[in-house]
């Protein structure tokens, strides 16, 4: 059975782009000749590029000498396959065009001012031009892949053999659908209207939402305006749960039996004290005493896109391979590290100007999806424009909290993460 509390989704949850900025104009300085740690047709990607990934995979932190030997063969055969599917791209013709490439650029720009945005390219030592090539790689990538997954056909049979053989995945589960509106004493940066700063604006807060509610102020509006958590934009919903994932998530044992046995529908509970220091008002918005199996109808659309999901999955390991398969790799790093193994290559520290700027580790760029990273064991992410803003997702991580959501496969809502 899927989970119940979701985790909270950063954005952009799926593969990061724009991996490292390959051969694109390096600036003076250090021998080259030294700094290639492989070639792929003859073209260089550079130790520099590889160190590039590993500072913006682990924020900075220290590696041990064989952790750094090891991180740096697991960010290079990302690079060697990268490269390996823009030719493929090229052969395949899916490399996109100028217009594109200026609409996935200016994608991001939008995002940011003129001032945040050279800000950025200063930053990360780059230029509009290289910030182009790479997104014109990550965008033929990604057309190479939408090419082939084009050609995926599910057939109706499949689907059904699916349902039949996992009945038990398919059930409307016991539990109760609620929806809350929270009053948070952190700073959200902004992020929340009407935002508490401290405890004692918390507590006033949720007292007057409180009043608000016992006047007949609708639940779904009063949430959408003051609700300090990710669900005010669903009017508070924050789904489906059973009894265990509301304990799980620090729900009291009293509030737990009055949702499943003395509360009715559609009723409001008193504010409650969690304790990260949240006042929550909850509203029970279904309840099911029972599990209930659902039919195949309810299912279909989902059973085939997880199946469509898993034939991508698939495909693109295929792809990685065949492209490849078609490449002359010289991969220096891994000879210098059989030819010195009580060194493993001299294990010579990070390339010179290769530390990460202060955020971009968490960003997603214009092409989004288009990376192997997401496949191999080294996903990889690099500067983009769009970590360069900040963001109110810095706010102090709270412990747990209770966001019960759909526990079944016919739920679509997004709900927030039980634990910040």
């Amino acid at each position: 059975m899927p989970k119940v509390f979701r985790q909270t989704a950063t954005l952009a949850a799926v593969a990061t782009i724009l991996l490292a900025l390959a051969a694109c104009g390096r600036g003076p300085g250090g021998d080259k000749a030294k700094d290639v740690a492989a070639t792929v047709n003859g073209k260089d990607i550079l130790l520099s590029d590889v160190d590039r990934i590993i500072n913006q995979q682990t924020q900075g932190q220290q590696l041990s000498p064989t952790q750094l030997a090891a991180a740096r063969l697991q960010a290079l055969d990302s690079l060697v396959q990268r490269e390996a599917l823009v030719l493929r791209a090229e052969k395949e013709k899916t490399v996109p065009t100028d217009d594109e490439v200026t609409t996935a650029i200016n994608s991001q720009k939008m995002q940011m001012t003129a001032e945040e945005w050279e800000k950025f390219l200063k930053e990360n030592n780059l230029t509009e031009q290289q910030l182009r090539d790479e997104a014109k790689k990550d965008l033929a990538i990604n057309k190479l892949q939408e090419k082939l997954f084009g050609k995926i056909t599910i057939r109706e049979q499949e689907i059904t053999d699916s349902y039949n053989s996992n009945p038990a995945q398919y059930v409307n589960p016991r539990g109760v659908a609620l929806s809350d509106i929270v009053a948070d004493p952190r700073d959200s940066g902004g992020l929340f209207k009407n935002d508490a700063k401290s405890e004692a604006e918390a507590a006033l807060k949720i007292n007057s939402i409180e009043a608000q509610l016992k006047t007949g102020a609708d639940f779904a509006t009063v949430a959408r305006e003051n609700s300090e958590d990710q669900s005010s934009v669903r009017g508070g919903d924050i789904g489906f749960a059973n009894e265990d994932d509301l304990k799980q998530n620090n729900f009291p044992p009293d509030l737990v039996n009055r949702l499943f046995n003395t509360m009715k529908v559609g009723d409001i509970t008193e504010p409650i004290h969690f304790p990260d220091g949240r006042w929550i008002i909850f509203k029970l918005t279904n309840r099911q005493l029972e599990n209930k199996p659902l039919k195949l109808e309810d299912v279909h659309d989902q059973i085939k896109q997880a199946l469509i999901n898993q034939r991508q999955s698939i495909l693109k390991d295929a792809l990685i391979s065949n492209a490849m398969s078609d490449v002359t790799v010289v991969n220096k790093l891994a000879e210098s590290m059989l030819n010195d193994p009580n060194n493993l290559g001299g294990n010579q520290p990070v390339s010179a100007g290769a530390t990460p700027s202060a955020s971009p580790a968490q960003s997603t760029t214009p092409a989004a999806n288009a990376s192997p990273a997401a496949n191999t064991p080294a996903a990889t992410t690099t500067a983009s424009p769009a970590a360069a803003k900040p963001t109110p997702a810095a706010r102090p991580t709270a412990a747990a909290t209770p966001h019960p959501q759909a526990t079944h496969p016919a739920a679509t809502t997004p709900g927030a993460s039980p634990k910040r």
